[in-house]
């Protein structure tokens, strides 16, 4: 689905301008690691997602990762140097383990007693 045109310009702005002023301030650090933009095709059905994952890798000349594909998530990747942009579609299965183990967020509570630190 292609970006709202608007939306489409804002972003290549902020991108354009948080690069002069990166350059601008030498002083301030950049990541050491990698660092990626990743997209998201809206949520439906795994093979929907996957279908405009493959739209776009098609207009992009790029190719499925193999590598992510045991965890549920069906993308491609672009290099730019140390920045990756990435189109990801997080399939079902990969959703619902992710929701079964964040249910139990807030709930267990780890010792924070010193004496069982070690």
């Amino acid at each position: 689905m292609p970006t709202d045109p608007t939306r489409r310009a804002a972003f290549i702005t902020g991108l354009r301008d948080l690069a002069d002023f990166i350059e601008a301030n030498p002083g301030i650090p950049v990541p050491r690691q990698s660092t990626a933009i990743t997209y998201f095709p809206e949520q439906a059905t795994d093979a929907e997602m996957c279908a405009e994952v493959d739209r776009i890798a098609g207009l992009c000349g790029a190719r499925i990762d193999p590598a992510p594909l045991p965890y549920g998530h069906y993308m491609i990747t672009l290099p730019f140097g140390p920045l990756r942009y990435e189109i990801a579609a997080i399939l079902a299965d990969a959703r619902a383990r992710y929701g079964a183990l964040s249910s139990y967020h807030g709930c267990v509570t780890p010792d924070s007693d010193p004496a069982h630190a070690a």
